[in-house]
């Protein structure tokens, strides 16, 4: 089940677009720590380890193989960090987490983008493991040759925290564990002079990404503003509006893709237990699918819509408000009617039958309402979650490149 999820979000996606040829088979491997000037009291990072250089010519040789067109791409070589930092747990326990640091190797001034990746089900393809095929080694390899510092979180369940579960779509663990990740790699960027960082900041992620940049940029821009230049974030197809998607979900007749299902038990079954509302399986499920849960969990595969799995009396219960318990707890991880001061892009595939497209409606609409100045809607007529990445990728490249959010 693991193998399927991630097979049918990302296949066909990252080849689509010109990263396909950072998938590099002559990178040189490396355990050297490259630890911080020992006069720095990093107060968030914890440890750097150097894994690997990738040349400007390598990535140029391998551009050309697939079409002379994407040479121009290859203007830096690149270095590849892995670090540890300091952040909190969903309980608020103290814990040791991960990512990876893409330096670009450049005389000039740089920009740093940190990069929020989509869902994953293994811990191989956790940014930090920087595995061929994985979003670190394409896409932030690509825009880090451009020239930009890429700043890649692994999420708190993947890498040095995988002995923890992934708080699935949860916004308060997503927003500070990459804002601490952001601290971290700040410190890292600091105390070295291989490359300069000209403070500016942007952020990107797609699908669970999109939703987790939107939950790091709302907590930036009201609890770290200080700290970071941020000038522009760029969010792709993600489930900002959680009220609405989950009375959409257990209304309707959606998508029978046991795969999607996976997503959408995900999200419930974390909820569950984030909040401690420790329901029994059979409180939300019919039979055979409450027994299937409670020992498969969510690689239990549910071929059917997923409003039919669901007891009637539980839906009663959402629709009249009566379980206020997670009611609230949908409510506390919507992301979407608030105020951004950041220049903001809603990427989104306006057929997408994962994430619904009224997610990015919703939170634009919201936002205009409420007075954001800079802040639109790119649809991609009859996009799907996967088929939309492409677009979502040249529209975050030129949004970043634009003079005036220079």
């Amino acid at each position: 089940m693991q193998k399927k999820i991630s097979t049918l979000l990302f296949r066909n996606t990252w080849a689509l677009f010109i990263w396909s040829f950072l998938l590099l088979t002559a990178c040189t491997h490396n355990t050297e720590l490259v630890d911080p000037e020992p006069s720095v009291e990093n107060k968030y990072l914890k440890e750097s380890t150097f894994l690997q250089d990738i040349t400007k010519d390598q990535i140029a040789k391998e551009a050309t193989a697939i079409s002379p067109l994407l040479t121009a791409y290859a203007k830096n070589a690149v270095k590849v960090y892995k670090i540890t930092y300091k952040t909190t747990n969903t309980d608020g326990a103290e814990i040791t987490a991960s990512g990876a640091v893409i330096m670009p190797v450049s005389d000039a001034p740089v920009s740093m983008i940190s990069v929020q990746h989509g869902t994953i089900t293994t811990d191989a393809a956790a940014p930090s493991n920087f595995q061929p095929g994985s979003e670190s080694a394409s896409f932030g390899t690509l825009f880090a040759s451009i020239g930009y510092i890429i700043v890649y979180p692994d999420y708190i369940g993947y890498g040095a925290s995988k002995d923890l579960p992934h708080p699935y779509e949860h916004r308060a663990s997503l927003a500070s564990s990459t804002l601490d990740m952001l601290r971290a790699a700040k410190e890292l960027v600091k105390a070295q002079t291989a490359v300069k960082w000209n403070e500016k900041l942007y952020l990107a992620g797609y699908s669970e990404g999109g939703y987790a940049t939107m939950c790091l940029q709302k907590k930036i821009e009201e609890e770290a503003a200080s700290e970071f230049n941020l000038k522009a974030s760029s969010c792709g197809a993600g489930a900002y509006d959680k009220t609405a998607f989950m009375k959409y979900v257990i209304n309707s007749s959606v998508s029978n893709v046991a795969a999607y299902n996976s997503l959408y038990l995900w999200v419930m079954l974390t909820y569950d237990r984030i909040y401690k509302l420790n329901k029994p399986k059979t409180y939300y499920f019919k039979e055979p699918f409450a027994t299937q849960i409670d020992k498969l969990g969510i690689e239990n595969p549910i071929n059917v819509s997923f409003s039919t799995i669901l007891n009637d009396s539980f839906k009663t219960a959402v629709n009249s408000g009566t379980d206020a318990g997670f009611i609230t707890a949908i409510g506390d991880n919507d992301v979407y009617n608030w105020k951004p001061k950041t220049p903001t892009r809603l990427v989104h595939g306006d057929k997408d039958p994962l994430v619904f497209y009224f997610n990015s409606v919703n939170a634009v609409t919201a936002m205009k309402k409420l007075g954001a100045a800079d802040v639109e809607l790119v649809t991609v007529p009859d996009g799907t979650h996967s088929s939309s990445i492409t677009t979502y990728l040249l529209t975050t490249l030129g949004f970043f490149t634009t003079p005036q959010y220079q």
